[in-house]
């Protein structure tokens, strides 16, 4: 079984990666949010909390930082997680921002940053979950299940972006994470 899903891997383009930059699972809490205050993040190389824009962390522990924040419904830290990343065009930036803004009530900004992950990364399912869900907010359900079949047509059958959407176009419900 390892054997066939590592040929998978390797044979098809991006599958690999795809898990890596956004993953199906709900982050687990660290010590950045069971014990660190006032958005900072854990910096596991010093054992201690330090503020996202200390410089100390690199991208990918601040955007697990970032998921995390999000997650636990702590918008403002994740923005400011987000904002000391060093690669703001980077797709899953795009995303979470486009995320951070439309939980905290501008819809307009939140919808810019998902146009332009996609315009970086059309296969960027998390971004279009995300956008259909925003679709579902304004109650254009035409937009969303539009974006529910790019999910699919990306390789997104199944995965949470795709049930997540697929359940709020059902049930009028959109998520917050």
């Amino acid at each position: 079984m390892l054997r066939a899903v590592l040929i998978a891997a390797l044979t098809v383009p991006g599958l690999a990666i795809a898990k890596d930059r956004f993953d199906d699972d709900p982050p687990k809490p660290t010590q950045t949010t069971q014990d660190c205050t006032n958005g900072q993040v854990w910096d596991s190389r010093t054992q201690r909390c330090v503020t996202p824009k200390s410089g100390a962390l690199d991208d990918d522990t601040l955007f697990g930082a970032v998921r995390e924040f999000a997650y636990a419904g702590q918008l403002e830290n994740a923005q400011a997680a987000l904002a000391a990343m060093s690669d703001q065009s980077d797709d899953r930036v795009l995303t979470y921002w486009g995320f951070t803004h439309r939980k905290l009530g501008d819809m307009d900004r939140g919808m810019s940053f998902y146009k332009a992950a996609l315009a970086k990364n059309p296969g960027n399912i998390a971004a279009r979950s995300y956008m259909g869900q925003a679709f579902v907010e304004t109650g254009d359900l035409v937009a969303a299940r539009r974006q529910l079949l790019e999910i699919s047509a990306h390789g997104g059958a199944g995965t949470w972006p795709e049930t997540s959407l697929r359940q709020a176009i059902m049930t009028g419900t959109t998520y917050n994470y």
